[in-house]
């Protein structure tokens, strides 16, 4: 991506998806798969690509990879969970072959170079911790409510089911939280070259 963008949320151009075809394929994944929660409060997801013939990158803490947070208020940062080879993750995961998560898979990794690709559930009245990623996230919003807000050091936006996808600066301090009394599920992926310029 040759784009320069200074805003850490960034709206990509002349992409939008059927939402309507994304919430039916996704009640079809829900009555087949699990989300994945590794008993970790306030985290789950259900991966949809993984390292071809390696089912263990979908299983574990590969699922939620590395990240570095405050935890307490020493002001220390450290690092948690394990680090991940994004670019490995090339080969769509069986239970979405054949399906509109495909098609989107495959418009998206035409326009950006991808890492793990993800559907990740933020229940309602719930948050994330304070962190950031080693890479930006590109979102696209399946089922989501007003009380959601994407949270980038001082600024916090809502981010629409409506079809778009937006890449948010996820290198910077964040976090994500589902104010309303519904899930909020959006497809998440790692993106590996940053539309962001440096500060």
């Amino acid at each position: 991506m040759n784009e320069q963008h200074s805003s850490d949320f960034y709206k990509v151009p002349d992409i939008t998806f059927d939402i309507q075809k994304l919430r039916a394929e996704l009640d079809t994944v829900l009555k087949k798969k699990n989300f994945n929660t590794l008993g970790i409060k306030n985290f789950a997801a259900i991966p949809v690509n993984s390292i071809p013939g390696d089912v263990d990158s979908i299983k574990g803490h590969n699922v939620r990879g590395e990240y570095w947070t405050f935890p307490d208020e020493s002001g220390k940062e450290v690092k948690r969970d394990k680090s991940i080879d994004e670019s490995k993750y090339t080969e769509i995961v069986p239970e979405f072959k054949n399906t509109y998560f495909e098609k989107v898979y495959n418009v998206l990794r035409k326009k950006f170079k991808l890492g793990r690709v993800r559907i990740l559930l933020k229940e309602p009245r719930s948050t994330l911790s304070w962190h950031r990623d080693p890479e930006p996230r590109l979102h696209i919003p399946i089922i989501t409510n007003l009380g959601c807000k994407m949270v980038i050091e001082d600024v916090a936006r809502h981010l629409p089911a409506d079809g778009s996808v937006t890449i948010t600066n996820n290198t910077k301090y964040h976090n994500f939280f589902n104010g309303g009394e519904q899930n909020r599920i959006h497809l998440v992926a790692c993106v590996l070259e940053s539309p962001f310029r440096k500060k």
